[in-house]
């Protein structure tokens, strides 16, 4: 098992979501500089997001995105499986046709190893993360870096 790029910046662009909901629709480009994630690559996950129902959007000014199900109903499991990415360990993606069409030796054992993984990663809801301390710090210097740069600009514009 391996979560590629796609899975980790999924779960992190929804937790940035969750972490600004009560600021209204988030724009994706808020998300892509605070996360350093690209645009072009936010809106192709979010149009897999959007289709599984995760999120939903607002066109047009102040418009962006919002979490489309409550925050303790959306688990990392549903945010990693929307984007179409996996847990699973086996090398036959649970087929058990990993040597040469047979189930090898220890096929058993990574099928146990995926079910773990799949079920830590229901177990943990974007609510969960959301109130961790240590997560709401890095956004709080997350926020605040991206406030100076902007509070920057806006200085050199007026000057």
């Amino acid at each position: 098992m391996r979560l590629t790029t796609k899975g980790r910046y999924a779960v992190t662009s929804m937790l940035d979501l969750a972490l600004h909901r009560e600021h209204g629709p988030i724009p994706l480009a808020g998300i892509s500089t605070r996360q350093d994630i690209s645009l072009s690559y936010l809106e192709q996950l979010f149009a897999q997001l959007r289709r599984q129902g995760l999120v939903k959007s607002v066109r047009g000014p102040g418009g962006g995105y919002y979490l489309g199900k409550a925050l303790d109903v959306i688990s990392v499991a549903d945010v990693i499986e929307a984007v179409n990415e996996d847990t699973d360990a086996t090398r036959c993606r649970g087929k058990g046709s990993c040597q040469k069409g047979a189930t090898c030796l220890t096929h058993h054992l990574w099928t146990g190893l995926s079910d773990q993984i799949r079920e830590f990663l229901r177990s943990i809801t974007l609510a969960d993360l959301v109130v961790r301390d240590e997560i709401r710090e890095i956004a709080s210097v997350q926020d605040e870096r991206i406030q100076i740069t902007i509070d920057r600009v806006t200085s050199l514009l007026h000057d």
